[in-house]
């Protein structure tokens, strides 16, 4: 996470065509192979009542007629699907590497056609047969990314808009000028820091969805850094906590990201943030 608040990074500064089109193989790949049909069980016979026409005037659901006594059901049960194969710890890291590509292309935000369109295009490369000219059609790729991003981060404020505004209203939330919304879970009784300080911090980060997109909990271990250096969210509010309390703090993205967002986190995203204040490192 500290590497993630204080790191400046540009969108698919490292995407390449020929990454773009294997990120979207690997993350989608498994969609090419069709599932196996469920065996078929052979049909009893139809019982005779079963083509007689429905009366007229029945109610949906009440035109058929009663299944005779000891008929038994036609329906077919689907077989049961075998268990997945455990991947090798190789298989796993390219997983991962799809995982990673994947991520890189979400501002993309590709329809399911769009999708096919790039399946197509890997196999018409396999096949060394592209359809359009890489040289011409490549260095438009930023452009693309660029206007959907766009889009997506417009979206993004809108939702953040309406958020924020019922989020003002809940018991406890002091907003303060600059637009950040703070309140105090748990009161500490230690010293407050100021933003030349480095500090100790527990924090889980989540957009407004409730998607978690950083945990130090999950890591196993609290977080340390100057906080100056931090977003302007963390430096403002973690300044209104004292050692030993835990506050929540909802950034809107002018105090978080921004409209560039990060690969996690959309552009125009406002972040939700519980800390828990450990130490004041040095103090």
């Amino acid at each position: 996470m500290k590497r993630c608040l204080i790191r400046e990074m540009r969108y698919f500064n490292a995407l390449l065509p020929g990454v773009l089109s294997s990120a979207v193989f690997l993350a989608t790949g498994a969609a090419q192979t069709p599932a196996p049909k469920p065996a078929t069980a052979s049909a009893a016979p139809k019982a005779a009542s079963s083509a007689a026409p429905k009366p007229a005037g029945t109610a949906p659901g009440r035109g058929t007629a009663a299944r005779p006594a000891g008929t038994a059901s036609t329906a077919a049960k689907p077989a049961a699907k075998a268990a997945p194969k455990e991947m090798t710890d190789e298989e796993k890291i390219i997983y991962a590497l799809g995982l990673s590509m994947a991520r890189s292309i979400k501002p993309f935000n590709l329809s399911a056609s769009e999708l096919e369109i790039v399946k197509r295009a890997i196999s018409d490369s396999e096949a060394k047969k592209p359809a359009v000219e890489l040289e011409v059609w490549g260095p438009k790729i930023q452009g693309l990314a660029d206007a959907r991003a766009a889009v997506g981060t417009e979206k993004e404020k809108a939702a953040s808009t309406a958020y924020l505004a019922k989020a003002a209203l809940e018991p406890g939330v002091v907003k303060t000028p600059t637009g950040l919304l703070y309140k105090d879970l748990v009161v500490g009784t230690g010293k407050s820091p100021t933003a030349a300080d480095t500090v100790k911090v527990h924090y889980r980060g989540t957009l407004t969805d409730g998607t978690e997109f950083d945990s130090s909990y999950k890591r196993g271990e609290p977080a340390q850094f100057p906080l100056a250096n931090v977003i302007k969210g963390w430096t403002e509010g973690v300044q209104r906590m004292k050692v030993g309390g835990k506050a929540r703090l909802i950034c809107p993205s002018d105090l978080a990201y921004g409209d560039k967002g990060r690969p996690t986190i959309p552009g125009g995203a406002t972040l939700i943030f519980e800390i828990e204040l450990l130490e004041i490192v040095g103090q």
